[in-house]
């Protein structure tokens, strides 16, 4: 039976601890008081010290938590249930009816998610790339190997080169997105906002160009063909899909693997020798060559100093040069709070979608800086 069961994990491992040092209370019959002396083994030979005075051996140990009651949980309700299991499948299994245009994506793209995942989706202050171009054209750059070619690009893996099925997206969008307000948009503005993402990867559906016109429905979803659709190994689609995985996995020459016979566990020796194996003895290698280096310490790395102006440009301007611009007397009705309240929104991040630090990789004192220089305008 399904339960909501969160603490399990964790209740479990300490009741596990909890069972060790009990064994070895008892086996060492020690007594509050006591001195901390170990008597038992477990069953990989460690040894076992009992809990004296909250302490095993020199360590303390967190008694409150050996105390706790395990919470294991409560059934969910069907509605619970139903709100969970909302997984979309590539034959549209859980893909509901509606529709939504490009255009539509497009503003709510710029109200809901271009803080995040740039203009165009092409990213920015940590997260994801959407689209870099035509899906069909980046997909071929999926073989590219820089290890072949150091010089070479590397593979450009987005949603319209990458992903190999487009329900995924419409699915993830519904699902997680916005962040950080997930499960608020329609189902018409999932497919808005789908639309958008192929549109901005310069695809078409059924030989038909998705333009800024274009509109998106279940039915035209379900024809959706993904670049890279067959580019993954093994073949986990269809009704023969398990069947595929088995075979696949079968033949060990599909993944590098040593045929052993299916009685026999191998347990050491079970790939073949590639390399030279060198085995410590007697204390150890002495003689290295070239020589092991005997200076340990790191080299010294000066940090630069941050320049808020460049920062503000790089990280805050996009959304700030419309609304609570540097030196904007708007930012009184804010600073009024105190500036440990602005520091913190700013650090942490808003509900009304800025980002922690708006994006940007600054350390926390950095970043003031930077917030400093948008309320002074200097």
């Amino acid at each position: 039976m399904f339960k909501l069961n969160r603490k399990l994990i964790v209740s479990a491992s300490v009741v596990t601890v909890a069972a060790l040092f009990t064994a070895g209370c008892m086996e060492n019959g020690a007594k509050p008081g006591s001195s901390n002396t170990a008597t038992a083994s477990d069953i990989a030979g460690g040894v076992i010290y009992p809990v004296v005075g909250n302490k095993t051996g020199p360590y303390y140990v967190d008694t409150q938590a050996l105390g706790m009651k395990i919470n294991n949980g409560r059934v969910p309700t069907a509605n619970e249930l139903k709100a969970w299991d909302k997984d979309v499948m590539p034959d549209g299994t859980g893909l509901p009816e509606g529709e939504g245009s490009v255009e539509d994506g497009e503003e709510l793209y710029e109200a809901k998610c271009v803080s995040c995942h740039g203009d165009f989706g092409s990213g920015g202050g940590g997260y994801p790339s959407l689209s870099k171009g035509n899906a069909e054209e980046l997909q071929k750059t999926l073989t590219n190997n820089r290890w072949k070619d150091p010089e070479a690009d590397g593979p450009t893996r987005v949603f319209g080169s990458y992903w190999p099925k487009v329900s995924t997206m419409w699915w993830y969008i519904k699902d997680g997105m916005p962040h950080p307000k997930s499960k608020t948009l329609t189902d018409d503005e999932t497919y808005a906002l789908t639309a958008y993402m192929l549109n901005i990867s310069e695809m078409s559906i059924d030989g038909e160009e998705v333009d800024e016109e274009y509109v998106l429905n279940r039915e035209k979803m379900l024809k959706v063909k993904m670049p890279n659709e067959k580019g993954f190994i093994p073949n986990i689609d269809g009704p023969n899909a398990l069947n595929d995985v088995r075979t696949f996995y079968a033949d060990h020459t599909n993944f590098g693997g040593k045929k052993v016979k299916p009685s026999e566990r191998c347990m050491t020796d079970c790939q073949e020798k590639t390399v030279v194996v060198t085995r410590i003895e007697n204390g150890g290698i002495s003689e290295f060559n070239p020589p092991m280096a005997t200076e340990r310490s790191l080299p010294v790395v000066e940090a630069e100093a941050v320049d808020p102006k460049q920062a503000y440009a790089d990280n805050c301007a996009m959304c700030h040069d419309s609304y609570l611009s540097p030196g904007s007397s708007d930012w009184a009705g804010y600073t009024a709070k105190g500036m440990d309240a602005v520091y913190k929104n700013a650090t942490n991040g808003t509900e009304g979608g800025m980002p922690p630090k708006g994006g940007s990789s600054l350390s926390d004192s950095d970043f003031k800086l930077v917030v400093d220089y948008v309320i002074n305008g200097k």
